[in-house]
């Protein structure tokens, strides 16, 4: 292979990453998208160095309550589009060609957010999700999410349009949920966080016999990695997915 050849390899296309919804998840994003880019480079027969990653950039930006404005519709300070516009806009004038979202809320706005920028390629986190589960032949899933998730019915038209079956908690289980995102992970009360949503993972997939859950929050793998009592469950991160796939993206050029 010529010197030429092997530079071509490692050509890459710039991408961002949308945070601060919170910023832990947008932090931990990063990560998963840096372990990402080195199973791609070893996929792709890379040899994996600081040199062969790709140019990615973080906005991490103050994003108003995802699931408050949901349920508050109507223009007001207390909307998340126009921070996100911002950020978009700042990642576009980087460079970016593909852009990530790391929050699964904020998926609502995601139409506005192509829109306003269709020179980008804006990802769908609960698409990825759908296309990949439907790919492995899962046919029922449960789903952790937040109240703004549920009510703006994300995962429920992906998943249905790729043939899966959802099912989500009861109500009182997803105020638990609610209660170990926002009083756990959010203020760093991550056994608070595990109590919660071990609870509900645990009782959704024995009453619906699942095998599979949708994580459906990026703050709710930060404190859930297992669940206790049931190793056979599949717990399914969609920021690990659509890490995968803006890796793809960033090395699509290689």
């Amino acid at each position: 292979m010529s010197s030429i050849e092997r530079q071509g390899l490692h050509r890459t296309r710039v991408v961002g990453i949308l945070g601060g919804m919170g910023p832990a998840a947008g932090a931990d994003f990063a990560r998963l998208f840096v372990q990402a880019c080195a199973d791609h480079m070893r996929l792709l027969h890379i040899p994996v160095s600081d040199q062969a990653f790709p140019e990615h950039w973080l906005a991490q930006v103050p994003v108003p309550d995802r699931s408050t404005a949901l349920g508050s519709p109507g223009p007001g300070g207390h909307q998340p589009l126009d921070p996100m516009l911002h950020a978009m806009g700042k990642l576009a004038a980087l460079g970016a060609t593909t852009v990530a979202v790391a929050c699964n809320t904020a998926h609502a706005w995601h139409g506005a957010l192509q829109e306003r920028f269709p020179q980008l390629e804006v990802l769908h986190v609960a698409r990825e999700v759908a296309q990949t589960l439907a790919a492995r032949g899962v046919r029922e899933v449960g789903l952790l999410a937040t109240e703004g998730t549920y009510r703006a019915g994300l995962y429920d038209q992906a998943l249905r349009q790729a043939g899966l079956q959802c099912h989500i908690p009861t109500e009182g289980e997803r105020e638990r949920v609610m209660q170990g995102i926002y009083e756990g992970v959010k203020v760093g009360n991550m056994a608070l966080a595990h109590e919660c949503f071990a609870g509900v993972a645990r009782a959704l997939a024995e009453r619906h016999g699942l095998s599979t859950l949708v994580l459906g929050c990026t703050e709710i793998p930060l404190a859930l990695s297992a669940v206790p009592g049931m190793d056979a469950l599949d717990l399914v991160d969609p920021a690990a997915l659509l890490a995968r796939t803006l890796a793809q993206r960033a090395y699509a050029a290689a």
